[in-house]
């Protein structure tokens, strides 16, 4: 009797712990980020900055002040800011800096953006792992648009979360297209003397 009370007990507690999250909490932002460096890792503050290189180039400064000013209330100036750190473009290489302007864009609904993010969250990208129910959230975001792309790879993202096997198959099969749209994804934005013209 004593073993069935326990038993009952400690699924009801391992039932517990697994009670969902509400919508809200799923929706903050944690305000560390984890960083490891070799074997050592450590939770520091999210805006901590860690290394600031010297501006090498006062025009491609201002280039960069006036985007990231753009990026501020403009998705499509948030996802090409984005897409430059991702590719280091004019910038120094910044995929942290990439998927928070990306995330940016995203949520002010370009589906351009949200589709990225989908796809960075369904392959890993870097020192960031896969997740298939990020990704599952952004290509939904992006299929509610009407995005065909998104609308095709959700139920595979979706599959990926339940099991090690899909998530392989799907992680595998994007990352066929993943260097294409790398390399071939065009701007919004262009830079002549004047300033940034949307194209």
């Amino acid at each position: 009797m004593l073993k069935i009370l326990a038993m009952t007990a400690s699924v009801g507690l391992a039932l517990l712990g697994c009670a969902g999250q509400s919508p809200s909490d799923q929706l903050t932002r944690p305000s560390t980020v984890r960083v490891c460096q070799g074997a050592s890792c450590v939770d520091q503050d999210r805006n901590t900055v860690t290394f600031q290189a010297a501006p090498s180039d006062p025009q491609a400064e201002r280039r960069l002040a006036a985007l990231t000013q753009m990026a501020e209330g403009n998705p499509k100036a948030a996802y090409d800011l984005a897409l430059r750190l991702l590719r280091g473009d004019g910038v120094e290489r910044n995929s942290y800096q990439a998927l928070e302007w990306m995330r940016k864009a995203g949520d002010q609904g370009l589906t351009e953006a949200q589709m990225a993010l989908g796809r960075l969250y369904l392959v890993g990208f870097e020192e960031m792992g896969a997740d298939p129910a990020e990704a599952a959230s952004w290509l939904s975001r992006a299929a509610a648009q009407g995005n065909r792309e998104a609308q095709q790879l959700l139920p595979q993202a979706q599959a990926a979360r339940q099991s090690e096997q899909a998530q392989y198959q799907v992680r595998e099969l994007v990352r066929t297209s993943w260097g294409h749209w790398y390399a071939s994804t065009p701007y919004y934005w262009y830079w002549n003397n004047t300033g940034w013209i949307l194209r």
